[in-house]
């Protein structure tokens, strides 16, 4: 999602240091700041990170040709080699959705950030590298430096690579024919790690040592990295924060009506695949990536809307060949140090959007075996929905109709489907099968700032710790909250704790190898079935046990295990 660079000749005067974190700096001792990789040689920038250390920023490098043409809705191409100096000094725009920031079809480009370059008496610096696959539902936001900045992560001896990769249609289409048998979302995350395998050793990084942490969608794709054939060898630890594919929602061999769903949208034929695909590949990119509105069906609902598939074999290198489910109780995954957890509330404030809406009110509570699948995210119009149905009103709702007493209740149902349920069974599946630590939590730090403020507040009052509130913490996300400077805030200790945490598991694969006065001296033990360990990441660090038990237990008989056996 970033901005498309130029590629230069002479090298850029570098301007002088200010104060701001997000202003270009003069390079200490005269350190260059170009930097000569595999593929060419590559200039970049000097930013301060929130202590004040030189970050050499590389912004907008091109990982990929650009996916436009007859690249459209085909898998990445990678790029060969950058002629000239290439010009990495900038964010590029993000993939095509709905936004008035800059947006371009071609947009598969990552950011490199260190503090340690490989030269003189450094030359051989080789640190771990975090590579963070970015949030969004697989349709929207992107790693540009207002959303992902890395002046918190930066005060921790890593290196740390951030990224675009295709969304919404133009990422995931899938009519499960040889034309378009989906995930080519993905495969741009694939040839990211295939980058960072080839490259990320001029920038400092250890191709040996690489985390993939995502968040949200980028959780989902973390665990499908796991799974996938295709991502062998290219990571050693992983990182899921709110989100996981082992969820209650339906992944399945294509998404057609989707597609077809999107070729109407865009008055284009429905008929057959060849037709959509012939005629989507002649709209404008903005035209699919501002069309994603008109995929809700329920208020903002559904949540999710395009998804990985388990690719057929057509002879393509596929992403994803069974359901993960399956795979993981086949034991058929990468095994590596593995980190999973949820916030407190995750998405509690989409009850918000219901009980302050008269209408959809009216609409749940009169046609709720109707309504609740999409809001909730599973199957509908089967026998097996209706039983989820009825069985989710007792459970949360206690059969009682939704009003605006029912906040928490419905909150706490948002929370459970959209993330809390799958995260809880990944961790269960993947700690039973991996030869490596496994470790949960939960954050419950609840700061000044928010992602969703109480809505009689003015926007002064968090609405609890709601999905993405963590992010706050490990990246400076300049388009939505202040800059953390003042050692004196609780949110520094927060940045402190928790950009320690995922470093320290970055380097040696346990978030706190050694308990500590910064990290509360507590003992964070993996996760295993019998005692469900995690920690509580709040005010303090504390371990506990059997998060939301009782809640994510009636999830797990309207969806067992047994079932996936069957899927192929």
């Amino acid at each position: 999602m970033f901005q498309k660079t130029t590629i230069i000749s002479t090298l850029l005067a570098l301007a002088v240091a200010l104060p701001n974190p997000d202003t270009n700096a003069t390079p200490k001792d005269g350190e260059s700041l170009i930097v000569t990789t595999p593929l060419g040689q590559i200039q970049g920038s000097v930013i301060q990170s929130r202590l004040g250390k030189h970050i050499y920023s590389f912004r907008g490098i091109r990982y990929a040709l650009a996916p436009v043409q007859e690249l459209r809705f085909q898998p990445p191409v990678p790029v060969a080699k950058y002629e000239g100096i290439y010009n990495a000094t900038q964010d590029a725009p993000l993939c095509p959705q709905p936004t008035k920031d800059p947006v371009s079809e071609d947009c598969l480009f990552l950011n490199v950030y260190t503090t340690k370059l490989p030269k003189g008496s450094d030359k051989n610096v080789k640190r771990p590298v975090i590579v963070h696959i970015h949030a969004g539902g697989f349709y929207s936001v992107g790693s540009a430096s207002y959303w992902a900045g890395p002046q918190y992560f930066m005060d921790q001896d890593i290196v740390l690579v951030t990224f675009n990769y295709r969304l919404g249609t133009l990422g995931f289409l899938s009519t499960g024919e040889k034309d378009a048998p989906g995930n080519n979302g993905l495969k741009d995350q694939v040839q990211v790690l295939k980058w960072v395998k080839q490259n990320i050793e001029s920038f400092g990084g250890d191709p040996n040592s690489v985390t993939i942490l995502g968040y949200s969608a980028g959780a989902m794709s973390v665990v499908l990295h796991m799974v996938s054939p295709l991502s062998a060898g290219l990571f050693h630890k992983a990182v899921a924060m709110s989100g996981s594919p082992t969820s209650q929602w339906i992944l399945g061999h294509e998404q057609l009506e989707i597609a077809k769903k999107q070729a109407r949208i865009l008055k284009c034929p429905d008929d057959t695949s060849a037709n959509i695909i012939k005629c989507l590949k002649t709209k404008p990119a903005n035209d699919l990536g501002q069309s994603l509105p008109q995929f809700a069906e329920f208020g903002t609902d559904p949540v999710l809307i395009w998804t990985p598939v388990m690719e057929r074999d057509f002879g393509q290198p596929r992403f994803l060949t069974a359901h993960p489910i399956t795979l993981i109780q086949n034991g058929e995954f990468h095994k590596v140090p593995f980190i999973t957890g949820v916030t407190t509330d995750e998405f509690a404030y989409k009850a918000f959007n219901i009980v302050n809406n008269e209408t959809l009110i009216k609409e749940l509570n009169e046609k709720w075996e109707e309504k609740a699948p999409i809001a909730f995210l599973y199957e509908r119009k089967t026998d097996q929905s209706k039983l989820v149905s009825k069985t989710l009103k007792k459970v949360y709702l206690e059969d009682k109709p939704v009003d605006k007493t029912s906040i928490s209740a419905l909150g706490q149902l948002y929370a459970d489907s959209t993330v809390g349920f799958g995260v809880n069974r990944a961790v269960k599946l993947i700690s039973e099968k991996n030869n490596a630590s496994t470790y949960y939590y939960k954050f419950s730090f609840q700061g000044r700032y928010s992602h969703f403020y109480a809505p009689d507040s003015n926007g002064t009052k968090p609405y609890g710790v709601v999905h993405h509130d963590d992010l706050i913490y490990l990246f400076y996300i300049s388009r939505l909250f202040p800059y953390f400077k003042d050692n004196s805030l609780k949110e520094v200790e927060m940045v402190n704790k928790l950009t320690s945490l995922y470093a320290n598991f970055a380097k040696y694969g346990n978030p706190i190898p050694t308990p500590n006065d910064r990290l509360d001296n507590v003992k964070w033990e993996p996760y295993n079935t019998k005692t469900q360990k995690y920690l509580d990441i709040g005010n303090k660090l504390t371990l506990q046990e059997k998060l939301y038990e009782k809640r994510y237990s009636e999830w797990e008989k309207l969806y067992p295990l047994e079932k996936y056996a069957k899927i192929k």
